[in-house]
């Protein structure tokens, strides 16, 4: 009590300063009023609310969020994010299946109070690690049912949170549930003070993800082929792997490669760079393959995912400059082991699953990649041994859907 008084002070002052800020920061400008509290007032109603703070939690909750509305076809749904990014990616996947798109409270009492008073939430479903103590208050003194799903935490914050244990104890038990993704996590949020009683590994969203369908996709690999698939390719990253790619040849004689351009106004600049090389290049868009060709530009919309379960190897572009890589598990999921430059802070909790269990590896230059590539053209037994491990990891992780559909179950009737 003594912390909502303090902090209703505070926000007295800091509101005001935020707004002033934005008109310097647009970011800061962004969903400022309902993040006062100045939401639309919804009728009563069942009612299953998410909150992503941005874009990867968004993603993360799309195969939760649209199996909720399956499943619970009376409930509303209403989704919340913390930035302008993830509020722009609710809109483009969820427009048509959410009541209401909006911003999470700023977290003092009359912010989240109102926010309460009118969404009217049955059950607020919280994505990784977003614990703040007036809304966790506010929630559980009104008797709502929130869970904090997909928990993790990082190395590094852990080792912060720990200090400050005294906090997040009573955060933490606040929460009707804690679901963390693995039993690291478990561990750390027990170290933390979360109940053992109420906390429970639930696997990772992330990996509850399903195969594109194939049946239309009438590619051929050609015989004897091995195929190196590089997807969301970004400028300076093809001249690796084409420089890569023209030293691997020497040894491979049978291999191919896909290159795909993460933005396809670069697709003609990729094209001449493939042809420089002095190998046979073709076009999807012009329905080549390798019976003719050695190199295919994927010129072609919506194809990347399923052009994955033709390939022998993936390679994630995105990752050898400041991108962040893309997602890896596109290509996990077909059982293709997954190679990546260092910079993958986009995916780094996906990456650290899959090279702890052999699945992908992490490289930081073109003869690194090189290398990993030829080890795993020439070492049949190490290939296949890393196949597995995409299977494998995919068997470990997977269900995190289904498990959060049972919670619901019990509070959505």
């Amino acid at each position: 009590m003594i912390y909502q008084i303090f902090s209703f002070l505070f926000s007295i002052i800091l509101i005001p300063v935020i707004f002033i800020l934005g008109f310097f920061f647009p970011k800061l400008k962004a969903g400022f009023f309902e993040k006062c509290g100045n939401y639309k007032n919804l009728e009563k109603d069942k009612r299953i609310v998410f909150y992503g703070i941005s874009v990867g939690e968004i993603q993360a909750l799309e195969g939760l969020i649209k199996k909720a509305k399956e499943t619970f076809s009376d409930a509303k749904i209403v989704i919340m994010t913390g930035t302008p990014t993830g509020q722009e990616l609710a809109k483009k996947k969820f427009s048509e299946i959410a009541e209401y798109i909006t911003y999470f409270p700023f977290d003092f009492p009359q912010c989240v109070n109102s926010m309460i008073k009118k969404i009217k939430p049955s059950v607020f479903l919280v994505m990784e690690t977003e614990l703040w103590p007036n809304y966790t208050y506010a929630l559980h003194k009104n008797k709502i049912p929130f869970y904090v799903i997909n928990a993790r935490i990082s190395d590094r914050t852990f080792n912060s949170y720990k200090k400050l244990k005294f906090i997040f104890k009573p955060i933490l038990e606040r929460f009707t549930n804690v679901f963390p993704q693995s039993q690291q996590d478990y561990d750390k949020f027990i170290a933390l003070g979360a109940k053992e009683n109420t906390t429970k590994i639930m696997g990772n969203l992330k990996f509850d993800i399903k195969k594109p369908d194939i049946s239309n996709l009438n590619f051929e690999r050609g015989e004897n082929t091995k195929i190196i698939l590089a997807g969301s390719t970004h400028s300076g990253e093809d001249e690796i792997v084409l420089g890569a790619f023209v030293n691997l040849k020497k040894e491979f004689s049978n291999l191919k490669l896909m290159i795909a351009s993460r933005h396809p106004e670069r697709n003609e600049k990729v094209f001449e760079l493939m042809q420089k090389t002095g190998f046979s290049c073709g076009k999807r868009s012009n329905n080549d393959n390798f019976k003719e060709k050695d190199i295919i530009l994927i010129d072609t919309m919506g194809e990347l995912g399923k052009l994955y379960s033709v390939c022998d190897i993936a390679f994630l572009g995105g990752s050898f400059n400041k991108t962040g890589g893309h997602n890896p598990l596109e290509a996990t999921i077909w059982e293709k082991p997954v190679i990546s430059g260092a910079c993958i802070h986009n995916f780094k909790d996906i990456y650290a699953i899959l090279t702890n269990n052999g699945a992908a590896k992490i490289v930081k230059t073109q003869q690194e990649l090189e290398y990993a590539f030829a080890s795993l053209l020439q070492e049949d037994e190490q290939y296949e041994i890393t196949k597995e491990a995409c299977k494998n990891v995919f068997e470990k992780h997977s269900g995190a859907v289904k498990f959060v559909i049972d919670v619901l179950q019990n509070i959505v009737k």
